[in-house]
Formats: C-alpha cells, sequence, structure tokens
C-alpha cells in the first residue's frame, strides 16, 4: 500500500446537520479482501494494519474536536490503536470480520468499558448480528443493499432499544426519502449532500446584495467606490465587514468604524477570499447552518486547491485564480441560479470557468483531485496525481491543513466578542 490517504466524510441527522465524520483511509478495503485461512492472508494484513496504524498515529490529532467514525479490524484493535484517540471524539466501527473472529469482540467488549461507542456497518438480519445490539451504539444500514423488510424489522427492534439508525448508501431521492419513512436518526450518501444543497439554495439575501457585492469584487479592476456603496446600503454587510476588519488578522492601531477604511484596511484581494463569510449572516447577524456548511466547503477547497498548487508545475495558473475556482465552485448551492449563469457574471478567467463546468485542461484536473479526494476515490485520486505530478502522500497532511484554515476563518469572524 504505497499511497495513504485520510479524508472525512459528513454524517447528518434528518435536518441536515452534522453530527459527525466518517473517517476513511486508503487501503481499508485491503484489510477484508483475503482469505484469513490462509498465512499469506494473515501476513497482509498485518502489513497493512502496521501502515495504517503508523499513518494514524501521525494524524490522530488531526481527527480531534468531532465525532469520528472510524473502521478498525482485529489487528488494529489488538494494537489498541482507539487509545490514539479521546473516547469523546471516537466510534469504533466493525464490520463482519471483527463479529467473526473469536479474539476481537473481547477486545471490542475491553473499549466499550472503557467508555468508548461502537458502531456496526452493514448491518445484517443474522443472529451473529442481532445477538451484539446491547453492545452497540449505532447500526450502520445499507439500504442499496437490503430489502425493505429486514430495514424496516431492524430499525423498529433499534429504535425500541434507543439505538442509532443511520441509513448509508443513501444515493438517491427515493432512497432518502425512504430512510425517512422507516424511521433513521441519521444519514450518509450523495442524495444527503444534495438535500443540504436545496436547503442552502433558499436565499434572497444572496440574490441581491451578496450577489451584487460578489461581481463588484472580481471585476478586472475593481471599483472601490462601488463596493463601499454595496456594502453601505445593507446593515448586515456593513456589520459582517466591520467585524471582520476588526479581528486580530485585520486590525490596526485604531479601532476600524467606516466601510471606507474596513475595504481598505482588508484589501481586494482578501475580500474576494473572504466574500461569503462577510454575506452569511442573517437579519440577526447569525449564520443559517446549511450555508455555513458550504461556506466552509468552500474555503476548504479554495485553501486546497491553492496550497496543491504549490506542489505541481502543470497547472498555468497563478494561485489567487486556483483559490478563486475552488472558492466559487459551491456557488450552484450558494445562489439559487445554474452555475454557468453566476460564473458567466463574475470576472473570472475561461480557464476557471471551463474547469469548473467541465474539468477542462489542467485547471480542471486540479479541481476534479480536490472532488476525488473529498469523495475519497482513491483510484482517480492516484492516476490524477499521476497527471498532474503532485507526490500522492502530500495530499492527507494538505488536506488536513486546509480544513483547519477554514475552521480557523470561521472561527475567527463568528466566535462571540470577534468583533
Amino acid at each position: 500500500m504505497a499511497n495513504k490517504y485520510i479524508v472525512r466524510r459528513p454524517i447528518k441527522d434528518t435536518l441536515s446537520r452534522v453530527i459527525g465524520y466518517e473517517i476513511l483511509y486508503h487501503g481499508e478495503n485491503a484489510l477484508y479482501g483475503g482469505d484469513e485461512k490462509t498465512s499469506g492472508a494473515r501476513t497482509n494484513e498485518f502489513a497493512v494494519a502496521d501502515t495504517i496504524y503508523s499513518f494514524l498515529t501521525q494524524n490522530s490529532e488531526r481527527v480531534r474536536g468531532s465525532l469520528n467514525f472510524m473502521t478498525f479490524t482485529t489487528t488494529l484493535l489488538m494494537k489498541k490503536v482507539p487509545h490514539l484517540f479521546d473516547k469523546g471524539d471516537l466510534v469504533i466501527q466493525i464490520d463482519d470480520s471483527v463479529i467473526t473472529h473469536p479474539l476481537a469482540m473481547h477486545f471490542v467488549q475491553m473499549y466499550k468499558k472503557e467508555g468508548y461507542r461502537i458502531a456496526v456497518s452493514d448491518f445484517q438480519f443474522a443472529p451473529r448480528y442481532v445477538a451484539l445490539i446491547d453492545q452497540i451504539d449505532y447500526i450502520k444500514l445499507d439500504f442499496a443493499g437490503m430489502s425493505d423488510a429486514s430495514l424496516a424489522n431492524l430499525i423498529e427492534i433499534a429504535n425500541g432499544m434507543g439505538k442509532h439508525c443511520i441509513a448509508c448508501n443513501v444515493d438517491t431521492e427515493e432512497l432518502y426519502q425512504k430512510a425517512l419513512s422507516l424511521g433513521v436518526s441519521e444519514l450518509e450518501g450523495d442524495a444527503v449532500a444534495a438535500k443540504l444543497a436545496s436547503k442552502a439554495h433558499d436565499s434572497s439575501y444572496l440574490q441581491s446584495s451578496f450577489f451584487r457585492l460578489l461581481i463588484a469584487v472580481s471585476r478586472d479592476e475593481p471599483d472601490i467606490d462601488e463596493i463601499e456603496q454595496i456594502i453601505s446600503m445593507d446593515a448586515t454587510l456593513t456589520y459582517a465587514l466591520l467585524r471582520l476588519a476588526n479581528t486580530v488578522q485585520f486590525a490596526t492601531r485604531n479601532r476600524t468604524t467606516t466601510v471606507h477604511q474596513a475595504v481598505m484596511n482588508i484589501g481586494i484581494t482578501q475580500l474576494q477570499r473572504w466574500i461569503y463569510l462577510l454575506c452569511a449572516g442573517n437579519e440577526q447577524g447569525e449564520v443559517d447552518e446549511f450555508f455555513e456548511e458550504f461556506l466552509k466547503l468552500s474555503f476548504m477547497r479554495a485553501n486546497f486547491c491553492s496550497a496543491l498548487l504549490n506542489h505541481t508545475s502543470r497547472v498555468p495558473i497563478s494561485k489567487n485564480d486556483a483559490y478563486l475556482m475552488g472558492m466559487f465552485s459551491t456557488l450552484d448551492y450558494l445562489i439559487d441560479a445554474p452555475i454557468e449563469v453566476t460564473l458567466g457574471q463574475i470576472a473570472i478567467s475561461d480557464v476557471i470557468k471551463n474547469a469548473l463546468l467541465r474539468r477542462e485542461g489542467p485547471a480542471g484536473a486540479l479541481y476534479a483531485l480536490v472532488q476525488c479526494y473529498e469523495d475519497a476515490d482513491w483510484e482517480s485520486v492516484n492516476r490524477l496525481c499521476d497527471a498532474l505530478g503532485i507526490a500522492p502522500n502530500l495530499l492527507t497532511s494538505l488536506y488536513f491543513e486546509c480544513m483547519e484554515q477554514a475552521e480557523e476563518i470561521w472561527k475567527s469572524v463568528n466566535q462571540p466578542g470577534g468583533n
């Protein structure tokens, strides 16, 4: 397993609020594909486990502070890898290879007594699974592969015992509606993200002041007077801008009290990068939970695209263009209009537009790499890294650094007393 990656995939409740993340790491499927009765397969499992153990040891700090669902094999349980993580941050996820192992369940019970939470992936309506239901906290059900009758029975039993049922592989609207009707508590899959996107579209605010400001700051030669006028006509924008200008990153000796001072202190380049945060507040100055996910994602992608550009000479765009490419990639979620229309009214290069719309050229390959990494499409990640000349072993470190940067940006503007 030459290349090692790790990525977070959100798990949301029925109101599309993120309750935690599944941690996916490259090569985990190889742990379950062999015949454990052969010494070669056992050797392979231990070799892969050693690699993952080393990898998680180096990256455990980067998945702290949130609820993380992580798959563990018997070998990883025996190596006491869960102890790398605080019990409040971790859900130990197991599958059939652990349930049927003669020693594994002893370790699962040990971790349970220590206060760790347990999840079972691909839960089946079979005696060996049902017998464990008292020991587990989360039941993950494959909504793409199980019958309606089995799903209904399991969810009824689990709900009656106070267990959380997570609907997995919810990739279509039909499966999404079925999961809700059967009474699951959480969901994971492509359709879940689509639902969040549809919620985020509802915003007359983003249709007016935000969009006008977005266009104004993105012009080849931005007009400062126009930018000030747009902001000054909107109380929420003015509040958010002044709050931003007085954060530690931009604060000057004297407190910034006017829109003109704020624009000059922050600068056009930073306004381009912070535009979503400047326009995220509602009438009370609070952030809508649905916008928040996509605002964070836009900053995450912007940081990731820009950081990746440092490690390839095959993408002939500037770092600022790479940043804008990532930031504008969520426009179709934030503005209720086709992305072709919104991009057509923003002064960014055709190279970036074509990359976002059709993944064309080297810039399109860079954007595709970011998306494939988010989707844990490791085969495509390896192919795109090779095409771009990017060392695969850099990706996880860059990914988590950019994720942390996005979180820090968000907190610096939205924390109480941040102004």
